[in-house]
C-alpha cells in the first residue's frame, strides 16, 4: 500500500506586481495626490463662482443649450437617475484607474497615451480652476437638485466631503473629458464590436450623468472635452520629445568573481 502523504498546505493566491507596474501605480498615485491638493488649494470664492455660473447660464440661453434643468426633471423619479448617480460616483475613482489597469495589460502604447493624456489634462486644468471658479448647477441657485446627496446618501456638500475636493472646480468637467478618453482607449484595445460600442458610449453616458445630477453645465462638458484634447496633444508632444526618446541605459553584465564558471 502506498504511503499516505499529507496534503499540501493551501496557499492563498498573491497578486504579484512587476517593478514597472508598481512604478506606474506609484507615479500615478503621487500625481493624483498632487492634483487633488492643488485643486483644493485653488478653491475660489463662492460669490465669484456663482457669478461665473450666471454668465454660463446667460451664454447657454443665448446659444439655446440651457437644458440642464429640463434633463433633470425628465429623469426625476426614474431608475435612470439612480443609475446615473452611481455612475457619476464611480467614473473617476473606479473606472479611470480600472481602465488604466486594463489597457496596461492589453496594450502598452495605448496605456501610455491614456496615462499621458490624464496627467497633462490635470496640469492644464489646475490654473483654470484657480482663475475661473464656477458653482455647479446644484449650487448656482437655478432650481436644480443635488440628486446624489438626496438619493444615494453620499453627501456632496458635507464638510468632510468638501475637505477632499473643490466643489467650485466645475470647469472643465474632467468627468466627461476623461470618460471620452477612457472610452476611446478601451475601444482601441478590444476587438469585440459590442465591447467597442459600449466603451465609446461611456463618454456620452457620463455626459448625461453630470447634467442630470446637477453637477455640471453643458458649457463645462465642452470645456472638459477641450481640456482633454489639449492634454492628449501635450502628452503626445512630451512623449515625442528628444529626452523622452533617449535609450535607457542597459545594466552592466555581471562577471564571476573567480574566473569562468
Amino acid at each position: 500500500m502506498a504511503a499516505l502523504t499529507a496534503p499540501a498546505p493551501h496557499s492563498t493566491p498573491r497578486i504579484r506586481l512587476s517593478r514597472r507596474a508598481a512604478l506606474q501605480i506609484g507615479v500615478f498615485l503621487l500625481a493624483y495626490l498632487l492634483y487633488s491638493a492643488a485643486r483644493w488649494l485653488t478653491v475660489g470664492d463662492l460669490s465669484a463662482a456663482k457669478a461665473h455660473a450666471d454668465w454660463i447660464v446667460h451664454l447657454e440661453d443665448h446659444l439655446g443649450v440651457a437644458d440642464e434643468a429640463s434633463v433633470q426633471r425628465a429623469l426625476s423619479g426614474t431608475w435612470v437617475i439612480w443609475v446615473l448617480n452611481h455612475l457619476y460616483l464611480a467614473a473617476q475613482l473606479v473606472v479611470v484607474p480600472g481602465a488604466l489597469v486594463f489597457v496596461y495589460r492589453r496594450s502598452r502604447p495605448i496605456y501610455e497615451r491614456l496615462r499621458n493624456t490624464i496627467l497633462a489634462t490635470w496640469l492644464i486644468s489646475i490654473p483654470v480652476y484657480a482663475a475661473f471658479p464656477v458653482a455647479p448647477p446644484r449650487l448656482a441657485g437655478i432650481g436644480m437638485v443635488d440628486t446624489i446627496t438626496t438619493q444615494t446618501g453620499f453627501a456632496m456638500d458635507s464638510k468632510l466631503t468638501t475637505s477632499f475636493y473643490n466643489q467650485l472646480a466645475a470647469v472643465p468637467s474632467l468627468h466627461v473629458g476623461f470618460a471620452v478618453a477612457v472610452g476611446i482607449a478601451v475601444a482601441s484595445a478590444v476587438r469585440n464590436p459590442v465591447a467597442r460600442t459600449l466603451a465609446l458610449l461611456w463618454g456620452p453616458t457620463i455626459g448625461l450623468a453630470v447634467v442630470a445630477t446637477g453637477n455640471h453645465f453643458v458649457f463645462d462638458i465642452a470645456a472638459g472635452l477641450v481640456a482633454s484634447a489639449l492634454g492628449y496633444v501635450a502628452g503626445r508632444a512630451i512623449a515625442r520629445a528628444p529626452l523622452a526618446r533617449l535609450p535607457r541605459p542597459s545594466a552592466p553584465a555581471l562577471r564571476p568573481a573567480f574566473g569562468k564558471v
